[in-house]
């Protein structure tokens, strides 16, 4: 760990608190619902600790070793260890995160739906915690911190944001009222590390980074074919960050030139990019070693074939984490909207099975907006710019003597 984390104090006024200046309209149409559940009579004993997690399912796997050190750090009972997370990744929750509690919540709804917002704000609440935790650095504070404060725990303590100048005054609002504020360290500093930062604060003592790791029962295999298969993710949520689909159509010819079946993952909206549609992978899924799972699998049988894979080729996105987390040799494609701050993963962090694949460019760490491309659906210039050659290297590197001749 580079720099000791710090704790900082917010502070404001409390007539600024009252009415506080340069909130979004949202804030303020929330603001008396949210107000209500905060003061909700409280009949039982606070007791127990919540985590509130309201990220994507790569975030949440970067998050889920920092967890196991919250018993020990907070004086706590496991079992009294409340995660708040997202209805994305609940499916997968009750095995990911064995021994503690999960509440799920669709993180799209609160954002936007009033009553939705009141009623889980109201089991929020309920749950009566003595201490509420929010650890992540990049956060809404109208979802995370929000609900932090309708919890009203005698004890608060989050991460110190990211912060730019339109999200000062939500954060400043929140942290300044009398929140354990602890700071993990400038951007870009690695998730992971923050993650070992923020709970070493609490504990006294220095937490050691490690590489993500995420416990998943063995179960049927996930194919019923003999033969060893690579997994491709070409999705991602963000149309910039897709390695073009015709680069993943090739890499598929490639790796079944040396003997692997090939599994093609996804969102069913993922087939197809601004240059290529899905016709490319239903053409090429007529070999017999070509299987196209995309829309097709849930998130537990996704799970299932990244375990059983030889490799997994992602882009930067939540899978890509996974299968890292899962100890499946994986290559991640990765371009520079903020990077080093999820992937490429530090050095003594990086596990061997991992391998990030990049193209510098001197316009990184432009938080993915993008002054190169033109069209909203083209991939982002830092991405295309990956070359084959890198990507079947580092395909070859992990693969070794493994792949079939």
């Amino acid at each position: 760990m580079t720099e000791p984390p710090s704790t900082v104090e917010i502070k404001s006024g409390a007539f600024w608190r009252l009415l506080p200046k340069g909130m979004r309209r949202r804030w303020w149409l929330f603001r008396p619902f949210d107000w209500l559940a905060r003061h909700l009579p409280l009949p039982i004993k606070r007791r127990g600790l919540v985590v509130i997690r309201m990220d994507g399912i790569g975030d949440m796997v970067l998050f889920r070793n920092s967890l196991d050190h919250y018993a020990d750090a907070f004086d706590v009972d496991p079992t009294e260890i409340t995660v708040i997370g997202c209805e994305s990744w609940q499916p997968i929750a009750h095995e990911v995160f064995a021994g503690y509690k999960v509440m799920a919540i669709n993180e799209h709804r609160y954002a936007r739906h009033l009553l939705y917002r009141f009623t889980v704000n109201l089991k929020i609440r309920r749950l009566a915690p003595a201490i509420t935790v929010t650890d992540a650095y990049f956060r809404r504070a109208l979802m995370a911190d929000s609900l932090a404060w309708v919890a009203n725990a005698p004890r608060t303590v989050v991460a110190l944001p990211y912060i730019n100048e339109p999200t000062r005054v939500e954060y400043t609002w929140y942290m300044s009222q009398g929140w354990e504020v602890i700071d993990t360290g400038p951007y870009p500093r690695h998730e992971i590390v923050r993650h070992a930062a923020f709970v070493s604060a609490i504990a006294g003592r220095e937490i050691v980074p490690q590489a993500p790791h995420i416990q998943w029962p063995a179960r049927l295999a996930a194919l019923d074919r003999p033969q060893p298969f690579a997994v491709l993710n070409p999705g991602s949520n963000e149309f910039g960050r897709r390695w073009p689909l015709d680069e993943y159509v090739a890499l598929a010819r490639w790796l079944r030139g040396r003997g692997l079946q090939v599994v093609f993952v996804g969102k069913a909206d993922e087939k197809a990019d601004g240059n290529t549609d899905g016709s490319a992978i239903d053409e090429l899924a007529g070999d017999d070693g070509v299987l196209d799972m995309t829309g097709k699998s849930t998130l537990p049988q996704l799970l299932d074939l990244m375990r059983d894979a030889e490799l997994v080729v992602s882009n930067d996105t939540g899978p890509a984490h996974v299968g890292i987390a899962l100890g499946t040799s994986t290559v991640v494609i990765v371009g520079g909207g903020h990077f080093g701050s999820f992937v490429p993963y530090p050095d003594g962090v990086a596990p061997d099975h991992a391998r990030f694949v990049h193209e510098r460019m001197d316009c990184y760490h432009c938080f993915w907006r993008c002054h190169k491309r033109t069209d909203p659906q083209d991939s982002f210039p830092c991405v295309t710019a990956v070359s084959m050659d890198k990507v079947q290297a580092a395909c070859s590197e992990l693969l070794g003597s493994s792949a079939p001749p």
